[in-house]
């Protein structure tokens, strides 16, 4: 199946960013304008008598419609980096600044508004809810967003045909594969149109024929809806394949910005995934 575009009908209904001011579906910043900046910021954990520097005077720039890679291992930082930028976790220092919100200076309640409407998240763990169908699933932030019942039922709709699952909408996620659990998170992530979108491992739990294409539809909707992305990898072969940047960390700094003009460009239309009985669509 090909790829819905931007000029697509998939248009959420009015809301609100982090700071209350409405916002008319999805728009798509100024190639040059930052969506992501953080200013020498750190993340310290105090662990009995040691103090674990998670994160430990980062600063960078993300600029709109970036693909952004965190590399390094286990423990250098990169997931806790990301939590901070999904406003999931509040910095000790210094300063995270997302689409020129300052997110140390948001409320709970406000920093609840910005995850729900200007950030879309997908992680190696599907998260799905078990008791709820696909269709269910998918709609939960509409829902909390107090979107008409039947309008967010349309745009759910859409969103699990965008990721090739509209025959899937009333199975349960045990019932289905780790590829079309993945494929519904990420509709679920995008049904918002958000400007941002953070992924921890998508492909972490997935054989890599389905990562390829998980990454594929990613990097699709990076290049047609002028999406940021960051994504969180060990996998140095995945980020040079598919992100513009990768920004090595270890010990919670900092170490390489590394720029990769090697990306192949993938449009909608060649983006196919798979069936369940393995035929593309």
């Amino acid at each position: 199946m090909a790829l819905r575009t931007p000029s697509d009908p998939l248009v959420c209904p009015r809301r609100f960013t982090s700071c209350g001011e409405q916002l008319d579906s999805m728009e798509i910043p100024g190639p040059n304008s930052l969506a992501v900046r953080t200013e020498s910021v750190s993340r310290h954990y105090q662990m009995g008598e040691s103090l674990v520097r998670a994160v430990d005077g980062i600063s960078i720039d993300i600029r709109a419609g970036e693909f952004v890679a965190l590399l390094g291992a286990s423990g250098s930082g990169k997931s806790s980096l990301l939590n901070l930028v999904a406003g999931l976790d509040r910095p000790t220092s210094g300063a995270v600044i997302v689409h020129g919100n300052d997110l140390a200076a948001l409320s709970r309640e406000q920093l609840a508004k910005y995850r729900l409407h200007a950030v879309g998240m997908v992680f190696q763990s599907f998260n799905l809810i078990p008791s709820m169908s696909l269709l269910e699933n998918v709609e939960l932030p509409m829902r909390f967003a107090e979107v008409d019942r039947r309008e967010r039922s349309k745009l759910a709709r859409q969103s699990l045909e965008r990721v090739g699952l509209s025959g899937r909408l009333k199975h349960r996620p045990m019932e289905l594969s780790g590829g079309e659990q993945q494929r519904a998170s990420l509709a679920r992530a995008l049904i918002n149109r958000p400007k941002l979108l953070l992924a921890d491992e998508p492909t972490g739990n997935l054989d890599s024929r389905t990562g390829t294409e998980i990454m594929e539809l990613i990097h699709s909707f990076n290049r047609s809806l002028g999406m940021t992305v960051l994504m969180v990898t060990h996998e140095q072969a995945l980020a040079e394949r598919y992100a513009g940047r990768m920004l090595h960390l270890a010990d919670g700094k900092l170490l390489d910005d590394v720029t990769n003009d090697d990306v192949p460009d993938i449009s909608p239309a060649s983006v196919h995934v798979h069936a369940p009985g393995g035929e593309a669509r």
